[in-house]
């Protein structure tokens, strides 16, 4: 099971203990560091700033939004990167969701799917450097034509040659049409919040986008990245109470009410009601009480927490279904160092 440090995206300020962490990662032996972004910082900028103090990690982003810039800019950041850190980038995309798609880019969020495999395509074209990148469209259409062109537009081909051709593109999903299309047209899935229970589910999405014409990889070389809060402690009951207030609000006040992927997830899990209450709480501005409505049960299936035998039986169980990274936060450069120590017994 390989590791991945997850920092995530900037609350109001920069995370005091980042540069440390990342550091950290790449002497224990983590496989790579991931940032986000949602509508503050980027997902480029630290990655690349903390990254340059690294050796051995791959640098991921988790994810970078399909809205907040062109294909051909998603291109020349990951090639960019490529080649700063010696080939280790690795470019995970996600279409994030309408409350921040129309509410801070200004743009439709509309055909998500089609979308994620247009600029799939285009980036691809961009990161293979074989021709001038051409798109029919119809959402990133190259050379524009439409409303307002010059009619000037022409096909270029990137002046600075890619390091790598074939850098691995990961695709953040929850649903069953988004992860089916990652592992057809990608070459790894983010899982945000992953289930032990869901598993059967998820493999035969993945399994369908397998079986389609043309897909990239096989089971055998497509990489499943969980995301996965892990504490090792003998007072399970607080850190289950740490946890609550982060689910409550992906499943109470993250995104829109009328559209929310993480509380469709949730549901999935068999949780309809505790979404129901927790969202009603959550949008009231109760969220203390949304917290308390969280379940010991709905914390346990999307953590990891328990005494260090207890962790290492999870992991081992989340590998069994098809897992082969756990994507961990962290507080501190030694909560960095215990986990990869714990799951060194593995």
């Amino acid at each position: 099971m390989k590791l991945g440090l997850q920092l995530g995206y900037w609350g109001a300020g920069m995370p005091p203990n980042a540069a440390e962490m990342v550091v950290a990662a790449d002497e224990a032996g983590y496989d790579a560091v991931f940032t986000a972004e949602s509508w503050g910082s980027d997902v480029f900028t630290p990655l690349a700033w903390w990254g340059s103090a690294t050796r051995h990690v791959r640098l991921g982003t988790a994810v970078a939004q399909l809205s907040a810039r062109t294909p051909t800019a998603a291109a020349m950041a990951a090639l960019t990167l490529d080649h700063l850190s010696g080939g280790r980038a690795i470019l995970g995309l996600g279409v994030s969701g309408p409350q921040v798609v129309e509410g801070w880019y200004g743009a439709p969020f509309g055909k998500p799917l089609a979308r994620t495999r247009e600029y799939v395509d285009i980036v691809r074209k961009v990161l293979a450097r074989e021709a001038p990148v051409t798109s029919a469209g119809p959402h990133y259409p190259l050379p524009y034509t439409g409303q307002g062109a010059d009619g000037l537009g022409k096909p270029l081909r990137p002046i600075t040659h890619p390091l790598r051709a074939e850098l691995p593109i990961w695709l953040g999903a929850e649903g069953p049409k988004n992860v089916a299309l990652a592992a057809e047209i990608a070459d790894g899935w983010l899982a945000v919040y992953y289930s032990e229970k869901l598993a059967e589910q998820y493999n035969s999405w993945l399994d369908e986008g397998f079986r389609r014409p043309g897909a990239r990889r096989s089971r055998a070389d497509f990489e499943v990245a969980a995301n996965v809060s892990i504490t090792v402690t003998d007072d399970a009951a607080a850190a289950y109470d740490r946890h609550r207030p982060v689910i409550a609000l992906y499943a109470g006040g993250m995104g829109a009410e009328q559209k929310n992927f993480h509380a469709d997830l949730f549901r999935r899990m068999g949780y309809g009601e505790v979404v129901d209450e927790v969202t009603a709480l959550f949008r009231a501005g109760r969220k203390a009480e949304a917290a308390a409505a969280v379940p010991d049960e709905l914390v346990a299936e999307t953590a990891m927490i328990g005494t260090a035998e207890q962790v290492r039986a999870q992991v081992k169980q989340w590998g069994d279904r098809g897992v082969t990274m756990l994507m961990v936060g962290g507080q501190d450069a030694a909560q960095v160092r215990s986990v990869a120590s714990v799951l060194a017994e593995n």
